[in-house]
């Protein structure tokens, strides 16, 4: 199958600037194609893999991917998408982010062989040019009224935009004529918010080389969600690719969640399973909608890609243990993973009666409460059932000498922590 034929089939096509002529070229040769994120954070999220997903599957299809982290364009900031100008960080915090950004690329894309990636960063080569070169040589291919149309320019103009912001199109547009010369660039492929900038890019190049430069662009649709928010938003905010930032429990439990609306769409999107499989998983998604085995599917490929064999076990580990009950199972930096949105209470524990240990850290309103709810099994303490009001509870009980895990009713978990 060709490459764009599994792009349509996979629904990753939004727009391409020569449909037909990326389809010939992509079946005579392997084609250098790029795609650009800028280090205005830490980490990416996972929003940001909807255009590096398409480059993976080039890649694996034995096209060469160049990915270009903006240290440059990073400087400035995407006007993409937002209402407001973005806050300017120091040089130093950008080159920090350039590494951190670099290291994750370096996980997620084959970097050995013919086809292996090829990181670029735009400060290389932008740095060295003067203000009057950047007018004389760049500037002048630029038409205002042509900027001022484009959706990114033209959506903020109520709101204002600044003359960097709107320049930031030049920059870009530098960047792919500097990879097309240097690197045998054709291809650019980013998010829908990208188009404009895209086609700036390609006119750049024909203007420069030659109306007959064989350059292409193509872009990624939206991704919403079925119920018309956002792609990869929740509650707590960004799903990160760093584990610091967002566990690798949590980054499973996102993709499990899925709404069965929705997960199809994300399994054709995000994993690399084949049509076959999905359409297996999707015909269980009508037939058998409890067991959820899509959902599992997707969160299994998924947080593998992401983290790893060994992480994903874990992750897997911490769902079934609160599955099960079975809490005991779990060490003490799983439990903090697994715990870290529950309800967090603290102990200076000394050996002391159940009844008053839970009265104390504030887990029961009272003493009545807390025997009544003891007489009734409804206190379990990592995953047993307590029944014993006369119990002493122990340091010895922590978990790592950290944790006790309190269940109150059937779903109701708290995190207890032991002061040092």
């Amino acid at each position: 199958m060709n490459i764009i034929d599994e792009l349509e089939w996979r629904d990753a096509i939004n727009q391409q600037t020569d449909a037909e002529g990326l389809r010939e070229l992509t079946n005579e040769k392997a084609v250098s194609l790029y795609c650009g994120v800028d280090p205005t954070g830490d980490s990416m999220h996972i929003g940001h893999l909807i255009p590096f997903m398409v480059l993976k599957r080039f890649q694996l299809a034995g096209h060469r991917p160049v990915i270009l982290i903006g240290g440059a364009t990073g400087t400035i900031g995407d006007p993409s998408g937002r209402q407001s100008e973005r806050s300017l960080q120091t040089l130093e915090q950008i080159q920090e982010n350039v590494d951190k950004l670099t290291a994750q690329m370096k996980k997620l894309f084959i970097t050995e062989g013919d086809n292996q990636i090829r990181l670029v960063n735009n400060y290389d080569w932008t740095h060295k040019i003067n203000v009057i070169e950047f007018l004389r040589d760049y500037g002048k291919n630029f038409s205002i009224n042509t900027m001022l149309a484009k959706d990114v320019v033209s959506s903020r103009l109520e709101s204002g935009i600044s003359f960097t912001e709107f320049s930031y199109q030049i920059l870009q547009s530098l960047d792919y004529l500097h990879l097309y010369k240097h690197e045998d660039v054709q291809l650019q492929i980013g998010g829908s918010d990208q188009w404009g900038n895209i086609t700036s890019g390609l006119d750049l190049i024909r203007k420069k080389e030659g109306s007959e430069a064989k350059a292409f662009g193509l872009t990624i649709p939206l991704m919403l969600k079925a119920d018309g928010t956002k792609f990869g938003k929740t509650a707590g905010g960004a799903i990160w690719l760093d584990p610091n930032k967002t566990t690798p429990f949590e980054f499973y439990q996102f993709w499990a969640n899925t709404d069965d609306r929705d997960v199809v769409k994300y399994l054709k999107y995000f994993t690399f399973l084949s049509k076959e499989e999905i359409d297996e998983l999707a015909e269980k998604v009508q037939t058998e909608p409890h067991k959820r085995e899509a959902q599992k599917a997707l969160a299994e490929e998924m947080t593998r890609f992401v983290h790893g064999e060994e992480l994903l076990e874990q992750a897997k580990r911490i769902t079934a243990a609160l599955f099960t009950g079975d809490i005991k199972s779990l060490s003490a930096d799983e439990i903090e993973q697994g715990f870290k949105e529950m309800p967090t209470y603290e102990s200076t524990l000394e050996t002391k009666n159940i009844v008053d240990w839970l009265v104390e850290i504030g887990i029961e309103p009272s003493k009545r409460q807390a025997r009544e709810d003891i007489t009734k099994g409804a206190i379990s303490i990592n995953g047993e059932r307590v029944s014993d009001l006369e119990l002493e509870v122990t340091p010895s009980l922590a978990i790592g000498g950290r944790f006790i895990i309190i269940r109150k009713g059937k779903k109701n978990y708290s995190l207890v922590k032991l002061s040092q």
